[in-house]
This record gives C-alpha cells, structure tokens and sequence, in this order.
C-alpha cells in the first residue's frame, strides 16, 4: 500500500504585547492569553509564537480548539480583510505546520 502524505503549513498573525519585569521581557498574546518570556525582547518573541503553535497543536489533538477559539471571541469572516499596514500594533506570525495521510482523508463538507 502506497501512503500520500502532504505537507500543509497555516499561518496566523496575533497580537502581542511585551513588558520588562527585572531581567527578562514577559511576553503575551491577549487573544488566546497565552504567555511567555525571555531574556530579551527577541528571545520572547520566538518563545510566544512556539507557546502559540503548541497552544494551538495541542488544542487541535484534543479536539477542543473550535471551542477555544469561540470561548477566546474569534469569528470567521467570509472575505479577506484588507492590509493593516498602518497599524502600529505589535504581532506575531505563528505557522502551523500540518501533514496530510491521503489515506485516511473523508470529506465532511
């Protein structure tokens, strides 16, 4: 038997907010209230968006991330939104990578 498997990689931008406590940058997504830190700005950058991507994994294997994102106040839209350039907000880029068993795919659309 000859198993496809194909890669799939989502990506999400969410807000972000750093504040300096002593020695280290705490850093924080509001949407989803997931935190981390880190000794610089830079490191917890890195170290929120990996705690958003295991957040968000995790969620997803326990089967209660449409529950989460709901409870957390996301709504789907049915259109593109337009560039937020001139926002001047902080934001995280998270990519979710995903692998697709061809083999155990069924549509439920």
């Amino acid at each position: 038997m000859n198993l496809m498997r194909f890669t799939a990689a989502f990506k999400i931008s969410l807000p972000v907010q750093f504040k300096k406590e002593g020695g280290y940058f705490i850093s924080h997504c509001p949407p989803l209230d997931v935190y981390s830190q880190g000794e610089s700005k830079a490191i917890a950058k890195k170290n929120i968006e990996e705690a958003v991507r295991f957040f968000i994994i995790d969620c997803y294997e326990r089967g209660t991330l449409e529950k989460v994102l709901k409870k957390s106040g996301f709504i789907p839209l049915r259109k593109p939104i337009p560039s937020r350039s001139k926002n001047k907000r902080e934001e995280i880029a998270v990519f979710l990578p995903f692998v697709i068993d061809q083999e155990s795919v069924s549509c439920r659309a």
